[in-house]
């Protein structure tokens, strides 16, 4: 029951932002493959990896990750942002026409945040806040970016 709760929630926001998404697609043509949408999700999930974090953690190859990087650098969607501890170091960050789309998502969020607040009560609020945290926190393990940056396991192994 509850397995089906939280996908039907998760299903629910990607079906939103599928639906934006492609609505915006008859206006313009897409400039994101499937692959590479998946690329900018996991950076912007990895806040700014380096490239070889982004393949570390992705499990794919050095070489590989760099080409993808590479398009999403051409089509506008990434820049390498030099360390200013580590100068050999770049960072993978999102530009404002990713951005554009990131929004579409976290705009969706925030309406349904806002529903919340007016459906539940505070003391509910702050215990669904509470369980999402202990979830992430100490229920999806596989997912602690910091501790998987810092071991150098892969997300999936």
């Amino acid at each position: 029951m509850l397995a089906d709760s939280l996908n039907e929630v998760y299903s629910a926001m990607r079906i939103y932002f599928y639906m934006q998404i492609f609505s915006r697609f008859e206006k313009r043509e897409a400039t994101l493959t499937t692959v590479e949408s998946f690329c900018m999700e996991c950076i912007m999930a990895l806040q700014n990896p380096t490239v070889s974090e982004f393949a570390e953690l992705m499990g794919i190859s050095s070489p590989n990750a760099a080409y993808k990087v590479n398009n999403l650098i051409k089509k506008g969607y990434i820049t390498k942002v030099q360390s200013p501890d580590d100068k050999r170091e770049f960072h993978l960050h999102p530009t404002e026409k990713y951005m554009e789309y990131y929004r579409i998502s976290q705009e969706y969020l925030d309406t349904v945040a806002k529903r919340c607040k007016k459906r539940f009560t505070q003391q509910e609020l702050d215990n669904l806040d509470d369980m999402l945290h202990i979830i992430k926190t100490e229920l999806m393990p596989e997912i602690d970016f910091e501790e998987i940056r810092k071991s150098g396991q892969k997300i999936i192994e």
